[in-house]
């Protein structure tokens, strides 16, 4: 249960993207996967640092289980558009 909680919440922030400029890699869908993937990534190391136990089943989900995953959410859509802003820039000739 709390593996679908880190995926909503990563999905919820994906939704603000759209105040960006499009320069993901890959495009929304880019910024999809950076924000889903980055959430469950981030949420799990923080639950089991924290915690020291496996994903959070459904009697163990709470409100903080959903906060863990708002910083690999940002952190994997920064990662993604930085990515594509990098892709995008002319290479340089020496």
């Amino acid at each position: 249960m709390g593996m679908l909680v880190w995926i909503m919440m990563g999905l919820a922030i994906w939704h603000f993207t759209v105040w960006f400029p499009d320069r993901y890699w890959g495009g929304i869908v880019g910024a999809l996967v950076g924000a889903v993937v980055g959430a469950v990534a981030i949420a799990i190391v923080i639950n089991f640092a924290v915690h020291g136990y496996a994903v959070p089943g459904r009697h163990h989900t709470d409100l903080a289980t959903s906060l863990d995953a708002i910083p690999g959410a940002l952190v994997g859509i920064a990662v993604v558009y930085f990515e594509g802003v990098r892709r995008s820039l002319p290479a340089l000739d020496l």
